[in-house]
């Protein structure tokens, strides 16, 4: 049948299933907008405030559902707003498809009004980035873009379409797009059988779960590979979920702001098993001081990483599910019960602290785990708050941490979680917030308000950017340039001028009929929560340090 571009573009997402975009029109890209317009029984569209809301939603869609989440933006600045969430949909491996609109084909490269090449902008940021000037490229790129992001390591991918395609007309045949298949394809017995050596002959094992884990759905195969090689646990803040966090082997975050439990398990151990992980500067601190008393055995699908940031002695290549199966199937059960009791002895006699005595984020992420049963999707912004929801809230199963661990982004989890609970309608979904986070994305609360989108947002107001002041307070002199932030902004009535409900919280024993409040209201809701401003994350390893020298506030004293 006969289709211009525009008709092609949405039924090509029909054809992937997909549900729900979120974007925001524009000059370039109304002709789309207006065939949306028509099928708005079938795709949902969600206006985000700005574009960047719009990759982070897509992005949030993405990461609880395993699903590519898809976002569209207009010509020049619509699609530029989207670079930081492409970006940061990268560094975490989230599958999306980020749709543009550019200038017609005869005004290319004329500097045209609103005209960009966000394809060679976007170039680094993805997995593979197309600019359609012929109509009959049009549904075989979209499709190509849709199976990218989705395969071997997932992640965004960008396709730009001049506006006189979106007009043009051609024929178009529908297709039957099957699953993607799982990469199995450089998965080796012998490398399987290598690794399997050097795990039959430890004696001091330990497991570093990454995002990888999460994003293969590995976690029942997990289970079994930990409970056969009988060692205890540690995850990356992108591998949280993957692996029980309740289970009595697991003993903490690894990193800079690790358990001590896991920094120095990892130090010690004679093997550590890398399931999903890339070796992050943020989980190794100096890289040649890493786990050095041990062989290390990497399973990951993207060969790139293999030895990249850390040597390993034997490495499997593949979908970390698959992988998991097969080593299962080969692996004898392995005795490693004085070892285990050892671990997590030193996790009891280390644990996560903090002042019980007044309002502090942990005791906030505490409370929240203990209402919400760990049966809630925390989305996080970045800072200090990240981290305690990372330590603090005990995650259970995978896609129930939504966070920027690769790129780091402020301004991150509110529309992420627009997303997340738009995709998982039934679940509570809370987004974790600092008041600098909060001042980069607050538009967005006016987004949940309009599409009645149920979120919970909890500010941990310090009245300053946390985790610079603590960086600021530990290695320059208590300088604090420009990180002070008591400037009477109030966001309470901020969320109220919005249309979102909004509590203030100072006490203690304020925090849990509020929640149980926000919760039950069913709409957007923020909580205002004050806490002090010198409060820090704990344990932290200095910059360049080893990460068997994390310390506390107790050893500093």
């Amino acid at each position: 049948m006969q289709l211009n571009g525009s008709e092609i573009i949405i039924e090509c997402l029909k054809e992937q299933g997909v549900d729900t975009v979120f974007g925001y029109p524009g000059g370039t890209i109304l002709n789309v907008y207006d065939e949306l317009y028509k099928h708005s029984d079938e795709i949902k569209h969600i206006l985000t405030s700005h574009e960047q809301g719009a990759a982070h939603a897509a992005d949030g869609y993405a990461r609880a559902t395993g699903r590519v989440g898809v976002c569209m933006a207009t010509s020049g600045p619509g699609a530029t707003n989207l670079v930081t969430g492409i970006a940061t949909a990268y560094m975490d491996s989230v599958p999306l498809v980020a749709i543009t609109a550019n200038v017609a084909v005869p005004l290319l490269g004329k500097d045209s009004f609103q005209e960009i090449d966000i394809a060679g902008i976007t170039m680094p940021i993805t997995k593979y980035s197309f600019i359609v000037k012929n109509i009959e490229e049009l549904a075989p790129t979209i499709r190509r873009a849709f199976q990218i992001a989705q395969t071997g390591r997932p992640g965004p991918v960008l396709v730009d379409v001049t506006k006189d395609v979106t007009a043009a007309v051609t024929e178009y045949e529908k297709q039957e797009i099957m699953p993607v298949s799982r990469s199995t394809d450089k998965i080796k017995e012998e490398d399987i059988d290598a690794a399997l050596a050097l795990i039959c002959s430890a004696k001091k094992p330990m497991v570093f779960v990454g995002g990888g884990a999460v994003i293969s759905g590995a976690s029942e195969e997990l289970k079994q590979f930990v409970d056969l090689l009988d060692a205890p646990v540690t995850d990356s803040l992108m591998g949280k979920g993957a692996f029980d966090g309740e289970d009595g082997r697991y003993v903490g975050m690894l990193g800079m702001h690790g358990t001590k439990a896991a920094n120095y398990s990892v130090t010690e151990c004679d093997l550590l098993v890398t399931v999903g992980a890339r070796f992050s500067d943020r989980v190794t601190g100096n890289a040649k001081k890493f786990a050095y008393n041990a062989k290390i055995v990497q399973f990951d699908v993207d060969a790139a990483e293999i030895n990249k940031n850390i040597k390993v002695n034997a490495s499997v290549i593949g979908d970390v599910k698959e992988i998991l199966t097969r080593v299962n199937a080969k692996l004898a059960q392995q005795d490693h019960a004085e070892w285990v009791k050892k671990v997590q002895a030193l996790a009891a006699d280390k644990p996560l602290t903090y002042h019980k005595d007044v309002l502090t984020g942990p005791f906030v992420m505490e409370k929240l785990y203990e209402i919400t049963k760990g049966d809630a999707i925390i989305s996080t912004e970045v800072g200090q708050h990240q981290m305690w929801a990372a330590q603090f809230y005990k995650y259970r199963k995978p896609r129930t941490l939504i966070t920027s661990g690769g790129l780091g982004t402020m301004g991150y989890g509110l529309g992420a979680s627009l997303g997340a609970k738009t995709a998982v309608p039934e679940k509570t979904v809370v987004n974790i917030a600092g008041d600098g986070c909060l001042r980069m994305n607050m538009n967005e609360l006016a987004t949940a308000v309009r599409y009645h989108i149920p979120v919970i947002e909890i500010v941990m107001n310090n009245s300053v950017l946390g985790m610079v002041r603590q960086w600021q307070t530990l290695f320059y002199g208590k300088r604090y340039s420009n990180t002070i932030l008591n400037d009477g902004v109030d966001f309470v009535k901020l969320a109220q001028a919005m249309g979102a409900e909004a509590f203030r919280v100072t006490k203690c024993e304020e925090v849990e009929e509020v929640l149980k409040k926000a919760i039950a209201l069913n709409k957007p809701v923020l909580i205002d929560c004050v806490i002090g401003s010198d409060d820090k994350v704990f344990p932290m390893v200095p910059p360049g340090a080893a990460i068997e020298d994390a310390f506390s506030e107790e050893d500093m004293k």
